[in-house]
């Protein structure tokens, strides 16, 4: 890569008055850590001062330096590279900024290389002068930004990850870990819309456990705790995305099937209820069991409106407990009369 400065061009120097402008700007070069500096001869090629710096990275004494050209000191495609770039300098008579990717000594340096022709007195060819910045330690700033930015990031979706599942932690029921009655009121609305605008049927489902059985009342909140956490698992993953299942309260639970008639709702509900009523709970060394009431409702055909969907839905769950529980009730549908 190639910069051209766009600087007004130097007045020739006669070769004392060169010498005198190395000598003023040799020492504060020298003190930038790493710089390296060279002069060559613009008719020669030919190096005809480097700093210490300069013949240190090339791996010889100044005086083995001076005299030689880029040929004589690096491998051809260099030599060929660094002329290209000399000789650009010297064309565009001003400052020009290049980057330089070079392999010495089984190792890889990266430079940015000032380049600036200067003319002789009396109309003689001149010099190129360089200065040549190792960028190694720049090149390390960056990565190390780059890192220190790409973990930054990465803190970031940790964070963003963490505050979205504590916020939908906050949505559930922490025993049963199902979302709470809000979040099901909400879809609810929506699927009542939706069914009314696309002509479609839906289901609901409330859920109840049967009065535990004696083994579970003996381990109290720990054992009615792992009879929830089962029955939240089973209710996860017997419905499917577009579906929802809840806490509704603290004795009911309620599923709503989207898309879904009474005759489906029921076939899926009994299946259900047989995973309840055979799922095996182990707490302390123990089987424990439990059985569901479940009563469904499907909308239109057993309520045309949210309230009545959710009081046909209750009565209907009301009947399977009256009968004894481990069943699943349906809403009796709705028949209009003639007008």
């Amino acid at each position: 890569m190639n910069t051209v400065l766009d600087l007004a061009p130097l007045p020739p120097l006669a070769g004392a008055e060169l010498q005198r402008l190395l000598a003023t700007l040799l020492p504060d070069l020298l003190d930038r850590a790493g710089q390296l500096l060279a002069v060559k001869s613009l008719a020669s090629g030919r190096y005809v001062h480097v700093n210490p710096a300069l013949a240190a990275w090339l791996g010889r004494p100044v005086a083995e330096v001076l005299g030689c050209t880029d040929a004589e000191l690096f491998e051809p495609g260099v030599a060929l590279l660094l002329r290209a770039a000399d000789q650009t300098a010297h064309a565009q008579a001003k400052p020009l900024v290049s980057e330089h990717r070079l392999e010495r000594a089984g190792a890889r340096h990266e430079f940015s290389v000032l380049r600036l022709a200067v003319a002789a007195d009396a109309g003689g060819p001149g010099w190129l002068c360089s200065v040549w910045t190792p960028l190694g330690a720049e090149r390390q700033r960056e990565a190390t930004l780059q890192a220190a930015l790409a973990q930054i990031e990465q803190q970031q979706q940790a964070l963003e990850m963490l505050r979205r599942e504590l916020a939908d932690q906050a949505l559930r029921d922490p025993a049963s870990g199902l979302y709470r009655r809000a979040n099901f009121e909400d879809q609810l609305r929506r699927e009542a819309d939706l069914s009314l605008r696309e002509h479609r049927e839906f289901a609901i489902v409330f859920i109840e456990l049967d009065p535990l059985p004696p083994k579970v009342l003996a381990f109290g909140d720990a054992g009615r705790q792992r009879v929830l956490e089962a029955l939240g698992r089973l209710l996860r993953g017997g419905t499917r995305a577009m579906d929802a299942s809840c806490r509704y309260d603290e004795q009911r639970f309620a599923v709503l099937l989207s898309g879904v008639g009474l005759a489906t709702a029921h076939a899926r509900m009994e299946s259900l209820r047989r995973k309840c009523a055979t799922e095996i709970v182990v707490h302390e060394g123990q089987d424990l069991g439990f059985s569901v009431a479940m009563g469904v409702a499907s909308f239109p055909h057993t309520a045309h409106t949210h309230e009545d969907l959710v009081a046909a839905c209750d009565a209907a769950l009301a009947e399977a407990r009256r009968r004894g529980g481990n069943l699943v009730t349906l809403a009796a549908i709705r028949f209009e009369t003639a007008g």
